[in-house]
Order: C-alpha cells, then sequence, then structure tokens
C-alpha cells in the first residue's frame, strides 16, 4: 500500500533511497496503487500494476549492486503530474569512472492533499560512445 509524499521530489528520494537500502517496504509505499503504474528498464519487458512491486521486490532481494547517484536534467510538473528527466549512475557496478549513465524519467502523481506518488520509472539504454 503506497503512503504518498508531500512533494513529488520527496516522492523520487524515497525510491532511491529504497533502492540503495534494498528497503522493500520503503519501495512498496513510493509507487501508486493504480494498475496502471509501469516501469521500463534496458533489455527487460514493461511491466505494469503489481508487477511493478513484484519486479523491484525481485530487484531489491538481488545480489545486483545498487550505488545509484542521479543527476537531475530537467522538472517539468503540470498540475497534478511531476515528470523528472535525470542521469543515473550506478557506482556499485563494474564500469569505469567515466562511462555514460543511463537516462531515467520518472513520473509522479499528486492524489490532491494525499501527496505524491510514482506512476512510472523509465530508463533508456546509455548513449553511444562519443566519436
Amino acid at each position: 500500500m503506497s503512503t504518498p509524499f508531500a512533494t513529488a521530489q520527496a516522492a523520487e528520494d524515497a525510491f532511491y533511497d529504497a533502492l540503495e537500502e534494498r528497503d522493500a517496504d520503503l519501495m512498496a509505499r513510493v509507487w501508486d496503487d493504480s494498475p496502471d503504474v509501469a516501469c521500463m528498464l534496458p533489455m527487460q519487458p514493461i511491466v505494469h500494476g503489481v508487477q511493478v512491486r513484484n519486479m523491484m521486490r525481485d530487484l531489491l532481494r538481488s545480489k545486483v549492486p545498487l550505488d545509484i547517484k542521479v543527476t537531475h536534467i530537467r522538472w517539468v510538473e503540470l498540475g497534478d503530474v511531476a515528470i523528472h528527466y535525470l542521469e543515473e549512475h550506478n557506482n556499485a557496478a563494474r564500469t569505469p569512472a567515466n562511462a555514460p549513465g543511463i537516462y531515467a524519467t520518472n513520473v509522479f502523481r499528486r492524489r490532491g492533499e494525499a501527496g505524491w506518488s510514482m506512476i512510472l520509472h523509465q530508463n533508456s539504454p546509455p548513449p553511444p560512445p562519443a566519436r
């Protein structure tokens, strides 16, 4: 069951904290309860609704190293929807320090006075190397 956050940024911070701390309870609070939520990760099928929670739970239980640092590119707030564009760098992965990050889009919905929760997390593959 999600517990919306006071701001979209607070929900986003909780999302990355849950990943780093491998906190399934916090992750469950981040996501909206709607069956329309979605998550799209590189080289993975799109998941919706309860599948998102299951996938996140499995990711948090896995041995995949997670130490994600984000750089915000742009925030757009349109009424009850907030869209955050950012770049993620997984510092725990065995990638060179100068490797490109992965672009991400996080979308949040405000439920009136109840607050904000995540409805979409999408990652893109890293861009091709500069020539």
